[in-house]
């Protein structure tokens, strides 16, 4: 099992800054990507970000490109999200997710076996 723990969200202006951080434990070994997920009221979960754990490749979701970045440092074995220009359309629960499958594609939720309880951004205009 692994057991994931996400902080960072909050209140913050349109083109204002937030960094989310996730932090795994248990049987890291496992996981082969880390991505983020986020879920709006009314709308499914959708693809945001993710990294492969090995090899640091990053993959972006349609609506995080060019604003936000994904990053791991295995020193503390965290997963970042830095997000920057915020727009109240990015207010969501972003959820970080953790996948040990090596074929399924990176933007989808199936390819991911854990979850974070979410952490709710929120972006006023």
């Amino acid at each position: 099992q692994v057991q994931l723990v996400e902080s960072g969200g909050g209140l913050v202006q349109a083109g204002g800054s937030l960094r989310l951080s996730c932090a795994p434990s248990g049987r890291t070994f496992s996981i082969y990507r880390m991505g983020w997920f986020r879920q709006a009221p009314g709308k499914e979960r959708g693809f945001v970000a993710a990294v492969k754990w090995s090899s640091g490749n990053t993959y972006y979701g349609d609506s995080a490109k060019g604003r936000f970045t994904i990053s791991r440092e295995n020193a503390n074995n965290t997963v970042y999200l830095q997000m920057n220009t915020l727009k109240p359309e990015d207010t969501a629960v972003y959820y970080c997710a953790a996948g040990r499958d090596i074929f399924m594609s990176t933007s989808a939720s199936g390819a991911y076996d854990y979850w974070g309880q979410g952490t709710q951004v929120t972006v006023s205009s």
